[in-house]
């Protein structure tokens, strides 16, 4: 059993992996987010609501007690700023486990027409400021894993194939509930792709762009 601090707990992969830890573990989860009255708790003796920001020090410290894994699940125009305050957090309070969902392109790794498209719907503010904020991530000294989902569908499908950093990005879409999928299994098994960061997609999805679009 684990204590596992979730940033971000109202986001769509958040609330999906913490039904799928709640139903599959028994890891205690700590969900730390803005406006807490908007999440239900279903089992209070598992579940720990943090009202809190991420930018705010004071609040991640007080979430960060006696935590063993964090699974940030964040993401405006200040991630990089919100990056560098959860590494600086758990420093100081001694935690090293990070999994931290990032988006795909910040490498500019995604190939093709595909990767054109996807320029030209993420340049301008989001490419930079999520490739800036993985390199907080990297550049720290954190055990950390960074998740690049391809553009995330509401699919209820568990399904999906992972390329490390240096690879061509694959396919053109994965649910979230593959997403939360594999967030759970790294927090299960948290020896897993230290260090790396994985582009996640779904088989069978290669094309110019989602099937969405």
């Amino acid at each position: 059993m684990a204590n596992v601090l979730i940033l971000g707990a109202h986001g769509q992969i958040a609330r999906l992996a913490t039904q799928q830890l709640l139903q599959e573990t028994t890891h205690h989860l700590t969900l730390f987010l803005r406006q807490a009255n908007r999440l239900t708790v279903t089992d209070s003796q598992r579940e720990t609501v943090i009202d809190g920001d991420v930018l705010n020090a004071a609040d991640l410290q007080k979430a960060l007690q006696g935590i063993d894994i964090v699974y940030a699940n964040l993401g405006n125009a200040q991630i990089e700023k919100q990056a560098q305050e959860v590494v600086a957090a758990m420093d100081q309070a001694g935690v090293r486990r990070l999994i931290w969902i990032s988006t795909l392109g910040i490498y500019d790794e995604v190939p093709g027409a595909y990767g054109k498209w996807n320029h030209q719907m993420l340049d301008g503010g989001y490419l930079e400021t999520y490739a800036a904020a993985a390199k907080v991530i990297e550049t720290s000294d954190l055990d950390y894993t960074i998740i690049r989902p391809a553009w995330l569908s509401n699919q209820d499908i568990v399904s999906y194939e992972t390329t490390t950093k240096g690879e061509p990005f694959k396919g053109t879409e994965v649910s979230r509930k593959s997403i939360a999928d594999l967030v759970v299994k790294l927090i299960n098994d948290p020896t897993q792709h230290l260090g790396a960061s994985l582009g996640v997609d779904q088989p069978g999805t290669d094309g110019d762009k989602p099937s969405f679009y």
